[in-house]
């Protein structure tokens, strides 16, 4: 059995990095060195105070201590390594560049006052969630332990168990939305007309190339999958009935109540 340093220093690093940057984010909220709303994505800080850090920090952060987060931080360190070392193998520019979207598209989701949540990092997860269920769909797993079902359902089953807890079901909806547009426009549309117009852009290879991030994009893309030919499976992917809601917190800010959530 792998020490929990060696177990850290194998992950793949764009989801190793996205996934300490979260646990930064809960563990400092945690010890009282950062207020959430400091970070928190509220379009009327961002236009008209320009603090645009907001739409960048607020995908960090998934709530308090508690198993809500445990939960979360294990679908990262699952279904993120699960994409990255499967159908992403040896294409970190394009896994980087699907986390790219996938929050750019969060972001414009949630500028709709009907969609606005302040925490985008649950959405961000869901969509790997959603991601690994369409690249695994007959994936056996257990919900559990109470019931079994391929993995095709879980992104529902997931949403439906938030809806029995009494969480917010926006950020899963979200995800699931991100997630299906990325899907989308790389799969089945490139699979119906042969033509795909997400590709991942230079810019984002010369990034990876240039920092030595992981392996730069293949120059040849399969048709039928989100990612190159992988190694992984989605066999024995973990999956746990969600915990009930955390406690919200209210914050005044300049005259103006925001409801901040998980």
């Amino acid at each position: 059995m792998s020490s929990p340093g060696e177990y850290y220093n194998s992950l793949p690093p764009i989801t190793k990095a996205y996934g300490t940057l979260c646990l930064l984010a809960t563990t400092l909220a945690q010890l009282g060195l950062l207020a959430p709303i400091h970070i928190a994505l509220i379009p009327e800080f961002v236009f008209k105070h320009f603090q645009v850090w907001r739409l960048i920090t607020n995908l960090f952060f998934l709530g308090g201590f508690s198993i809500n987060f445990g939960i979360r931080l294990l679908m990262i360190a699952r279904y993120g390594v699960l994409l990255e070392k499967g159908p992403f193998e040896r294409r970190t520019a394009d896994f980087l560049w699907m986390m790219i979207f996938g929050s750019l598209t969060l972001l414009v989701l949630s500028f709709i006052p009907f969609f606005w949540t302040p925490f985008l990092g649950v959405s961000l997860v869901f969509m790997l969630l959603y991601l690994w269920s369409r690249e695994f769909p007959n994936a056996n797993i257990s919900l559990y332990g109470l019931v079994n079902l391929k993995a095709f359902y879980l992104p529902w089953a997931m949403l439906a168990l938030d809806v029995i807890f009494g969480s917010k079901i926006m950020p899963d909806l979200l995800g699931i939305i991100a997630g299906h547009l990325y899907y989308f426009l790389t799969v089945l549309h490139p699979l119906a007309t042969g033509k795909n117009y997400l590709k991942t852009p230079k810019w984002v290879n010369k990034l990876v190339a240039r920092f030595r991030i992981g392996a730069p994009v293949a120059a040849v893309r399969q048709a039928g999958g989100v990612g190159a030919v992988g190694s992984g499976t989605g066999g024995g992917a973990y999956s746990s009935a969600r915990a009930p809601p955390e406690s919200s917190t209210n914050t005044a800010f300049r005259g103006r109540s925001y409801r901040l959530t998980d």
